[in-house]
């Protein structure tokens, strides 16, 4: 049904974009940094895979407007078994991931008190920030929402200077000396790196949401989604290759705060300052979005039925919910502490990655499953081939503490939840 008032692709595509392009980058070329600039490859790969995803998240959101979320899509194709893995899954991704994003902003606040680079200290500022945005969540989801809103287009700033400056002084010889720098065949090592390349791709799954604001959905959801992800590709791509042709490899490796370092380099002190400034706010901004995101994510798991009833507030999520997951986000920042921030950081996004796709599989299951036609059959197909290539590629220790997520849940669902209600659902059986 077309919606004469909605919008068209191409603005609908800005928005899948600017859901994605943000936080999730500042401290990845870091992260990639022993890859080297052949990480370009992985972006591109990465971003092929998220249209991919991006489509078959539209085609659920068409197939199925009522679900409820991820695990809504996971409960309607599937069974209340994955509903309830994908519920509790996408809780701890967002746990775990807002972990990570406190290490970037942590990693920025480094470049004006370079004590945080001290493990102990950066353990102790990343605490800081989880129970700031926490408080802000439990003075109202009206204050966490405002926190993320007002340090999106903030967010955006330090990726355009960083591309700025790499126009300005991009240097091919350093770029091509950076190329492969462990000398291992990129067969091996792209693959590798999908997992954590595919952070700043998280919420791809918006598109899904698009469908009933957009005009014409049967075309432009489509459309708005590819748009979305290549743009936001384009815009990755281009600040890696900034960062790999300016920076040199083995400083690079020991920044905690590249794209202020790549200011720095380019334009001076006081930019990189102004750059770091602002990483930090859309950071601390994110946190705050991630915070109401698991919060209510734990709401509606406890309101399905997979969590505790004292979770499920009808209109308000309760207490229990910011504290326990603050207090989860704690003990993960504590046992996730490292030597360096970047491998702290290294660490977070792969686990988050690959619970994430490990969700996206999953869901692509459900479509293969609900689609109506041999196009959606396919496409859920190819979407869930790449989620799960990327997860079996993945290290090993980005995937050991998904199995457990997955046997611990396994367990509670037979032991606590089996026979609560009916195993598939009518409507979706019948899709």
């Amino acid at each position: 049904m077309k919606n004469a008032n909605g919008l068209g692709w191409g603005l609908a595509a800005l928005v899948v974009a600017g859901n994605m392009i943000g936080s999730g980058l500042y401290l990845l070329p870091v992260t990639l940094a022993p890859m080297g600039s052949s990480s370009l490859i992985g972006w591109l790969v990465a971003g092929v895979g998220a249209a991919v995803l991006a489509l078959v998240f539209g085609a659920l959101g068409r197939l199925r407007p009522d679900a409820e979320g991820l695990a809504g899509f996971a409960e309607k194709g599937l069974g209340r078994f994955f509903g309830f893995h994908v519920a509790i899954a996408f809780w701890t991704a967002c746990l775990v991931g807002n972990v990570a994003v406190a290490v970037a902003a942590t990693g920025y606040l480094a470049y004006f008190w370079p004590m945080l680079r001290d493990p102990v200290w950066a353990t102790l500022c990343n605490l800081g920030l989880i129970w700031a945005a926490t408080l802000a969540y439990i003075a109202g989801t009206r204050t966490a929402s405002w926190l993320a809103a007002g340090a999106l287009v903030v967010g955006l700033i330090p990726i355009v200077i960083a591309v700025a400056a790499g126009i300005a002084a991009f240097d091919p010889n350093l770029f091509e000396a950076s190329w492969n720098p462990g000398g291992e065949p990129l067969k091996t090592t792209v693959p590798a790196s999908l997992a954590v390349i595919f952070w700043a791709y998280l919420g791809l799954e918006s598109a899904a949401a698009l469908s009933g604001r957009v005009r014409d959905p049967a075309r432009d959801v489509g459309r708005a989604s590819i748009a979305g992800v290549a743009l936001a590709t384009l815009v990755y791509v281009a600040a890696t290759v900034a960062v790999f042709g300016v920076i040199p490899l083995d400083q690079l490796a020991q920044s905690t705060s590249p794209y202020a370092d790549l200011a720095a380099r380019v334009f001076g002190a006081s930019l990189a300052g102004f750059v770091a400034v602002c990483a930090v706010a859309k950071t601390f901004g994110t946190i705050g979005g991630w915070t109401l995101m698991g919060g209510e994510t734990a709401r509606a798991a406890a309101q399905s039925g997979y969590l505790p009833k004292g979770f499920g507030g009808a209109e308000k999520a309760p207490l229990v919910v910011p504290l326990t997951g603050a207090a989860i986000m704690s003990i993960v920042t504590l046992i996730s502490s490292q030597e360096g921030l970047a491998n702290q950081f290294g660490l977070l996004v792969g686990v988050t990655s690959v619970l994430t796709l490990t969700i996206y599989g999953v869901c692509s299951a459900a479509l293969v499953r609900m689609a109506k036609g041999t196009g959606g059959h396919v496409l859920g197909a190819f979407g869930l081939m790449f989620a799960g290539a990327a997860v079996i590629a993945a290290a090993a220790g980005y995937v050991v503490p998904t199995l457990v997520v997955v046997g611990l849940t396994t367990l509670a669902w037979f032991t606590l939840l089996r026979g609560g209600k009916p195993a598939v659902d009518p409507e979706g059986d019948a899709a």
